[in-house]
């Protein structure tokens, strides 16, 4: 060992601090070790307390489900229930845990047991805290009170969840207009009228599909979101609109033609075309030339369902058009128009693409 240690103390200096640097390694490594098997052990721990106290919890809550009388509105026994889970709900892992537990019972029951589910809820002082979490400084927070009042539909706070319509975080957005939709339907979407943040492609497909969920349901009108001043809110009324079959809106669409937006105009041109609106046909037609190229092409597919014989002289105006998209539809639209104009003027160019799109449009 004296050895060792004379070794050491006439090794050069670079080579004492590796052997320092070795020994620091070692002790951490043995720490680590210790505190991982710590850390495994007692989180095996608290799952196991986790997994017997939900499982109090659901038999708990099973029993109350079971025990209402029909005279009265809260059993005795009932209420020695409410007591016991409610002197449980003080401590954060407690609650969270008969939280989950009511969440998971909820999916599997419905009618007079989820409503019995959801009065549960209250009488305990759960509703407290959810609201409670509306007023955290943490998005995150925010949230999940918001997803909490949502899943065991608390209407009666709406004014409270509609406080954050712009908030900074999409993720309290998306939670607010999803709790409104849920428990309100269309007429949940009231928050359009005053949102200024955008809505993302994503939450319009959420909110669409939750809508969709209910099919007997009171549409509103849309015309207010048309006029928007946030474009997320005019391409998801616009959505609305063709899903709906929302023909009444005629006037709104037709004054889009001209928002500044491009995208906007052509997907109102489209749904023009879906909803069968002639009268912007016959403004597009005049306004040809001055749209936009993507507009144009836009408006020969819209041709392609609307298209009237008094709308030959305009479509063989452009079968030779140089944009590959408006020269087919044109063609496509003349040969069922009049077959004979068609093959008429098949034969006045040899040029490759032209002659392909003709083949094409004949086989097909």
């Amino acid at each position: 060992m004296l050895e060792y240690n004379y070794f050491i103390e006439k090794s050069p200096l670079i080579i004492q601090a590796v052997w320092a640097f070795i020994v620091i390694i070692i002790f951490f490594i043995i720490i680590i070790t210790i505190y991982l098997k710590y850390l495994r052990n007692f989180l095996r721990a608290n799952e196991k307390l986790k997994n017997k106290i939900e499982k109090e919890y659901e038999t708990l809550v099973i029993n109350y489900l079971y025990a209402g009388d029909e005279t009265v509105e809260i059993s005795s026994e009932q209420q020695s229930i409410i007591d016991q889970l409610k002197s449980n709900i003080s401590e954060t892992f407690s609650r969270t845990i008969l939280i989950s537990t009511l969440l998971k019972l909820s999916y599997e029951i419905s009618g007079e047991m989820a409503e019995s589910l959801h009065k549960l809820y209250i009488h305990i002082g759960l509703l407290d805290y959810s609201l409670s979490k509306l007023k955290s400084r943490k998005w995150n927070i925010i949230a999940d009170g918001i997803r909490e009042l949502t899943l065991f539909h608390v209407k009666e706070v709406q004014d409270q969840v509609k406080i954050h319509i712009n908030h900074p975080k999409t993720e309290v957005r998306s939670a607010m207009q999803l709790y409104l939709v849920n428990l309100f339907y269309f007429e949940g979407l009231d928050f359009l009228n005053n949102i200024t943040t955008p809505i993302s492609e994503w939450d319009q497909i959420q909110l669409l599909e939750v809508l969709q969920l209910h099919t007997n349901q009171r549409v509103t009108s849309i015309n207010l979101w048309l006029k928007s001043s946030n474009e997320s809110v005019v391409f998801f009324a616009l959505k609305l609109a063709k899903i709906y079959n929302q023909y009444g809106v005629k006037d709104e669409l037709i004054a889009l033609l001209d928002h500044k937006n491009i995208k906007i105009r052509i997907d109102v041109i489209h749904l023009l075309s879906y909803l069968n609106i002639i009268d912007a046909k016959i403004i597009l037609k005049n306004n040809f030339k001055i749209i936009f190229l993507e507009e144009q092409i836009a408006f020969f597919e819209m041709m392609e369902n609307l298209y009237e014989m008094t709308d030959k002289p305009f479509v063989i105006e452009h079968i030779h058009n140089t944009n590959f998209e408006i020269k087919f539809s044109a063609l496509k639209i003349l040969r069922n128009l009049n077959i004979e104009e068609f093959n008429r003027f098949k034969n006045l160019t040899v040029e490759p693409e032209f002659v392909r799109i003709v083949k094409y449009i004949e086989s097909n």
